[in-house]
Parts: C-alpha cells; structure tokens; sequence
C-alpha cells in the first residue's frame, strides 16, 4: 500500500509540491509561490494572499490560484498558531470557518490535490471532500471524478458521512457502485482477460483486482 494512503499532506507546510510540477501546471509551475511558517516575512505574505483569497481579489475560477490560496491559509495557521489568530492576521473579511476550509485542502493527500490542480475535480468540491475522515477521502474524491459527481453531490455525500453513515453506503445512496472504474485495455489483453476469467469461472474485474494487488505488493 502506497505510504500516502490513508494519511494527510506529508510535505511541508506550504510548500508548492503540485503547484510546482510542470507536468501538471505547465508553464505556471515556475510561478508557484511557497510559504514558510518559520520566516515572519512568508507569514506576512500568506496573510496577503489569504486576505485578497478571501475577499475574491484573486482566484475566482482558476484552481491554481485557489490551491495557492489554500497553502497561504495552512501557512498562515501554523506561521501564527490558530485558526483565530490567523484570521485576525489576515484581516477584515476573513473569518475561521473560511481559513479552516481550505488549510484543509491544502491538507488533502498529493494524489488527490493533482487532480484539483488539473481542474478534474473542483477546488469547491475538494473542500467537501476534506471535510470527511482521512480514510474516506480516497473513495469520495476517485467516485467523484469516475460518476462525474457535481459539487452539489459531493458535498451531500459528504454530509452523510460526517453525520455516521458509511463512505460506501453514502455513495450507493447516490446510485453509486463503490470501486467501479471503466476503463479501456489493449484488445489482445482484453480478450486475454475474459478469455481467463472464463476458464476460472470468474468475474473479470475478480481478475484483475488479484492481478493488481500483485502488482502494488511487488511495487510498493
């Protein structure tokens, strides 16, 4: 199982690890801000961004802006020690609950903040989804991008989570099939698939689930 899996950002606080990396932001990784909440001065500069963040100067629709926004308030929280402190910092129009919402996406594991910062999952809809457990996020963020989930439906979804029900009952509450992924594989490794699965009398996504968890053990 991936180290990641299961745990919250493992990186630096603020720093622009997905914002960065040019194989998701192109040429705007060379623009990627960092925060350091050791340095009074980035903590100064965080408390500007989540300022005009908050007051809708910047980010509106681009969700590199918004994840830049995100790692200001996280920054922020830690440059100063609280929620409150950080608000108070940021000034007039910044309230906690808008400063808590989005240091956690900032929080979110890297392989669901890549997404976001592709644009295939909305940075509105990543504040729900940082809203459940850490071991839901996974599961709510993968159905959202494989059921074309609206912000709407996550954030129900997400709901119905915090309120104690299951992350799996909560989707198939929404007519969704927790773990269901259509995809497209080589024709020959297609027929190969069915061809064995029927020789097993197996179903063949059975198959391949074995097949993967040999792969991921070998793999790391």
């Amino acid at each position: 199982m991936s180290e990641e899996y299961g745990s919250d950002r493992d990186t630096p606080v603020g720093t622009p690890v997905v914002r960065a990396d040019p194989a998701i932001t192109g040429e705007r990784a060379a623009e990627a801000v960092g925060f350091d909440p050791d340095d009074p001065a980035s903590v100064q500069e965080a408390a500007d961004v989540v300022a005009e963040f908050a007051t809708g100067a910047v980010g509106g629709n681009d969700h590199v802006l918004m994840l830049r926004g995100a790692a200001a308030c996280a920054a922020l929280v830690r440059g100063v020690g609280s929620y409150k402190q950080a608000a108070e910092r940021a000034g007039e129009g910044v309230t906690v609950s808008f400063i808590r919402k989005w240091a956690r996406v900032h929080d979110l594991p890297q392989s669901i903040r890549r997404h976001v910062a592709r644009g295939h999952i909305a940075p509105t809809a990543a504040k729900h989804i940082a809203r459940v457990p850490t071991e839901d996020r996974y599961l709510l963020a993968w159905a959202s991008l494989d059921a074309d989930l609206t912000v709407r439906d996550i954030r129900s979804v997400a709901s119905e989570i915090n309120n104690g029900s299951d992350v799996e009952a909560a989707l198939r509450d929404h007519g969704l099939t927790p773990g269901q992924l259509s995809m497209t594989l080589p024709p020959e490794l297609y027929v190969e698939l069915r061809h064995r699965a029927s020789m097993a009398n197996r179903d063949p996504g059975a198959v391949v689930a074995d097949a993967l968890s040999t792969y991921f053990e070998r793999d790391g």
